[in-house]
């Protein structure tokens, strides 16, 4: 399936000119992390990121996020800018944002779920199909996911106001969160409300006799 973004048609006293969709939501400081974290994702978001806070140092950031995770790497470069700069952050996860997806959901300032979305933390896994090497390879591997597990736990405690072993007891294994169980487990600060729904009247027998008949087939 492929996909499609627009591009705006903007008019001024020069004639019509366009931009994408991309650029004029971060000309309103939304910015959007979708998808799978990854070198290329990671250096467009901290550019972004870094130029909204050169455009104004203390205007809110919207982050839209939206991702089952990705490289540890690259996710602590957008931690760390997330932190580093001036701005508020403002976080929203729809649909899902798991793994180091999660993590950067809560290292928001104000952290906004949809109602339908959910959260999964766990520890940092290698990637692969396989392990491969020598023994010390190996344990040289295992050693710095440890040591990752540490940083990582550090900073989800630090997030949510729970303790290391509360954080280490969650990430054991894929712990899914609702939007409301991560309220109260503290890697949220509220639901989003949508809209009232409207009242839909019934239809009565006519009207459905009605819409069968129209039906082009039964």
């Amino acid at each position: 399936m492929t996909t499609y973004t627009p591009g705006i048609i903007k008019e001024t006293s020069n004639g019509y000119f366009s931009i994408s969709l991309m650029d004029e939501l971060m000309s309103n400081r939304e910015i959007y992390c979708l998808g799978e974290i990854n070198q290329e994702s990671a250096g467009a978001l901290i550019l972004q990121l870094k130029y909204l806070e050169r455009q104004d140092s203390e205007k809110e950031i919207t982050m839209y996020i939206s991702s089952p995770g990705g490289e540890v790497s690259s996710g602590f470069a957008i931690y760390d800018t997330m932190k580093s700069v001036k701005c508020p952050i403002r976080t929203v996860c729809m649909g899902t944002a798991a793994s180091f997806g999660a993590v950067l959901f809560a290292a928001g300032d104000t952290r906004e779920m949809l109602p339908h979305s959910r959260l999964m933390i766990h520890d940092p896994l290698i990637a692969g199909n396989g392990l491969t090497g020598s023994a010390v390879s190996l344990s040289e591997k295992v050693e710095d996911l440890m040591k990752n597990r540490q940083i990582l736990g550090g900073l989800l405690a630090a997030e949510t106001g729970r303790t290391i072993d509360e954080i280490y007891e969650k990430t054991a294994k894929d712990t899914w969160f609702t939007a409301e169980e991560a309220i109260r487990f503290g890697l949220a600060d509220s639901a989003i409300q949508l809209k009232p729904k409207k009242k839909r009247k019934p239809a009565g027998e006519k009207e459905r006799k009605k819409v069968d008949e129209e039906l082009p087939f039964k």
